[in-house]
């Protein structure tokens, strides 16, 4: 039996080349496309597909909410699809789902074709439900991001949106909130405010520093690998050598 096979992406470029790898595939039958979160859940509860190609940022509904309409005891196996949710990266690790990260190459592609098949002809689809349900509920207790940050300064409180951000920079045990010719100090770590913030609004360039991908205007390569992000006001922000793809990756418009 053909593994019957369905594209969830907004993007048409994106469903096009996943269209194309895996006509290469005579085991795999493509039945049908989706543009958004609630297209793809009329469609997945009409066709009932074997396997899943789900974007996670989309419009309607993102790929995890898509999930959490479908019947826990029925879902197909899925491979991730992403650009930059880097949280949500970790969380298909730690329950060894499969995901593509863009933009990946053909091989990666055929290693994930490769790993469905383990996974169907080893029976384990239950295994598979179970741990996308785990997943499910783990992103679902995840709090909301914050859009405001309180700010104590001189005897008052500061009330800062954090769209307003346009970079952060860890000192020792405290974090200076970078917003126009204005620097504000609070205490606390990078790591943890960076797991309070949009993913797909800040980006942690650097163990110091974390810019809001809005204000960036321009991405330099530097020495072996590093890079620096210039805003829009000038200021040249870091980035590791390990960033510096997916940073650009991240600034890189959907066509």
């Amino acid at each position: 039996m053909k593994i019957r096979t369905l594209l969830v992406d907004d993007e048409a470029l994106g469903r096009k080349r996943l269209r194309k790898l895996l006509e290469t595939e005579t085991d795999y039958e493509l039945i049908g496309e989706c543009c958004d979160g609630q297209e793809a859940v009329a469609a997945i509860q009409a066709f009932t597909p074997d396997l899943l190609f789900l974007d996670v940022q989309m419009p309607e509904l993102n790929g995890f909410e898509v999930l959490a309409q479908l019947d826990h005891k029925r879902l197909p196996v899925i491979i991730f699809v992403t650009a930059y949710d880097q949280y949500a990266l970790k969380a298909f690790e730690a329950q060894a789902i499969d995901y593509l990260l863009k933009p990946f190459e053909d091989e990666r592609f055929y290693q994930s074709l490769h790993r469905v098949r383990a996974y169907i002809e080893g029976q384990q689809s239950n295994q598979i439900s179970a741990r996308l349900e785990t997943l499910i509920s783990g992103m679902s207790l995840r709090p909301k991001p914050m859009t405001r940050m309180a700010v104590k300064t001189s005897g008052r409180v500061v009330f800062v949106k954090t769209s307003e951000i346009d970079w952060i920079e860890a000192v020792g045990n405290y974090l200076n909130l970078h917003i126009g010719t204005e620097t504000h100090m609070l205490r606390g770590r990078i790591s943890e405010l960076e797991k309070r913030l949009d993913p797909a609004q800040f980006f942690r360039t650097h163990r110091c520093t974390i810019v809001n991908l809005d204000r960036v205007k321009e991405f330099q390569t530097l020495f072996k690998g590093d890079g620096v992000a210039i805003l829009k006001n000038g200021t040249r922000v870091p980035v590791s050598r390990s960033c510096s793809q997916r940073l650009q990756t991240l600034l890189t418009p959907k066509l």
